[in-house]
């Protein structure tokens, strides 16, 4: 350096040349000073800037050993590269998942927003897949503490709906809600493949609305639902190529520790888990509870006809949520969650640590009655013809709605009991259990799906009512005779034969 050099000259007595003379002014320090403490301010200024030229060269060649060995050691973040499972993972990753996130951004808004959080939820099973292609299999409440991340995405996805449900694109949301608990089937043996099929039927009574809305006036929506439910199609795909009975998991890998906040992949070890989510919230088969005892007493309840109407109490204003504002900010009852058998996960239909203020409000021309528990008394009396009645997530509980209403749709409901007047448009149930329904005057048309119990008891008026289900179990019909009620089934198993020239449905034969 030469500014190193200049010092050494200087110290050896040599004549001060015209380079010397010009360092000696542009250093205010030394201007006017004697030569030999400019020779000692010159020494200390080297020795500073030989320490500062020994730092660079050792941060260069720790940072030099890191990359080689980050290049000539992992891929990814695994030692060896990825394994084949997690490649094919990738691929489905990079094509079906990337073509529903394409057209999701085409569309825009709450359906892009959406679309993130579902490849938020992809990421973090395709890190899950990584751990259990390098570990051995943990044991259950350690696989539990593994699947929270995955549940806390599917948590954040279904919420992003229920916070959302005036969005103009509420039947995409809807769709995608209803099939995301299908990232569950890590959690699921023996044949995971399956479970994943049923949720992407759950989300056909969605898509099949957005289909009737756009078909013809908008094909990026078309595109959108073809996108969505390849997804589930490519994913059964997959299962059954690499996790046909089960989730597959490394038998001669290490064990996988949850104990570890750090998630790194370090010298044959496997990645622990993330900081531990909220409870797991994977659907499996629910435990059903005996509900014999309070299906009775609902139907007993229901069976008074006109009589039941002298149990129920006026809702006076200073009750009401929409015209009390205090009332709207008193907490909930907390329901606990439904445990899985098979894997002690929690159920996503009842998500936990969740507290509702319940709800009965007008809200434009929609009644809103939701969370509601364990109330018998629930009246709706100034109707108009141009409403319609919401009811969401209401347990054990009795409503009557007066007077002439648009529609009603109960949605998530069980053990309900709802007697209405007369309705112009469509009752529809969906995704409930044990649901009672009396009808006082006239309904044309009901719609029951994906529902577990439904009772109807009509009037003589609403004798012509058509009924239309899908994907429901334990219907039941009763028609008025001679001031009783006569139950009447509709059939859940139909057959189907070739005649000849078209094929022919008609509901099978039931024993006893």
């Amino acid at each position: 350096m030469g500014l190193r050099q200049s010092s050494t000259d200087n110290s050896q007595g040599g004549t001060e040349g015209p380079e010397t003379e010009e360092k000696r002014a542009s250093c205010g320090g030394c201007r006017g000073s004697a030569p030999g403490d400019n020779c000692s301010r010159m020494a200390e200024m080297q020795g500073l800037m030989e320490r500062l030229e020994n730092a660079v060269i050792r941060l260069e060649s720790v940072l030099s050993h890191s990359h080689a060995n980050v290049d000539s050691n992992s891929v990814n973040g695994v030692n060896d590269g990825i394994p084949p499972s997690v490649e094919a993972f990738d691929k489905l990753l990079h094509s079906a998942v990337a073509e529903y996130l394409k057209h999701s951004k085409i569309i825009g808004g709450d359906v892009e927003t959406h679309a993130g959080l579902v490849q938020s939820a992809f990421q973090a099973q395709r890190t899950f897949l990584l751990i259990a292609s390098q570990c051995q299999q943990p044991p259950e409440n350690e696989i539990a503490l593994l699947l929270k991340p995955i549940s806390e995405k599917i948590h954040e996805t279904q919420g992003f709906r229920e916070k959302n449900r005036g969005s103009k694109m509420f039947n995409h949301l809807s769709a995608i809600s209803e099939s995301i608990p299908a990232l569950g089937w890590v959690a699921l043996s023996p044949k995971p493949g399956p479970y994943v099929k049923e949720m992407s039927d759950a989300a056909t009574f969605y898509t099949n609305r957005v289909l009737k809305d756009y078909k013809n006036t908008d094909s990026r929506h078309v595109d959108w639902v073809k996108s969505c439910l390849n997804i589930w199609t490519e994913l059964q795909i997959y299962i059954k190529e690499y996790h046909t009975t089960g989730l597959s998991w490394n038998k001669t890998g290490p064990a996988a520790s949850t104990l570890s906040p750090v998630p790194v992949v370090t010298g044959g070890q496997c990645p622990p888990p993330p900081p531990p989510g909220p409870p797991p919230m994977f659907d499996a088969e629910p435990v059903r509870d005996d509900s014999s005892k309070n299906r009775s007493a609902l139907f007993a309840q229901l069976n008074q006809g006109e009589q039941i109407t002298k149990g129920l109490r006026h809702v006076s204003d200073d009750q009401k949520t929409h015209k009390n504002p205090l009332l709207r900010g008193q907490s909930g009852p907390v329901r606990s969650p439904t445990k899985s058998q098979s894997t002690g996960l929690i159920s996503s239909k009842n998500i936990p640590n969740q507290t509702h203020s319940p709800i009965l409000e007008l809200e434009g021309k929609k009644w809103r009655v939701e969370y509601q528990d364990s109330v018998n008394d629930l009246v709706i009396s100034k109707t108009e013809l141009k409403q319609v009645a919401y009811i969401f997530k209401c347990n054990k509980s009795t409503l009557q709605i007066k007077g002439k209403i648009n529609s009603i749709i109960i949605d998530n409901c069980k053990k309900l009991g709802l007697v209405f007047d007369n309705v112009v448009g469509i009752v529809e149930v969906i995704n409930s259990k044990d649901v009672q329904i009396q009808v006082m005057g006239k309904v044309p048309t009901i719609s029951i799906n994906k529902t577990d119990g439904c009772h109807i008891y009509l009037s003589e008026e609403s004798i012509d009512c058509e009924i239309v289900s899908a994907k429901s179990s334990e219907m039941n019909i009763l028609v008025p005779r001679d001031g009783d009620y006569k139950e009447f089934p509709i059939p859940e198993q139909f057959k189907t034969a070739w005649d000849g020239s078209r094929l022919v449905t008609e509901p099978a034969e039931m024993m006893g």
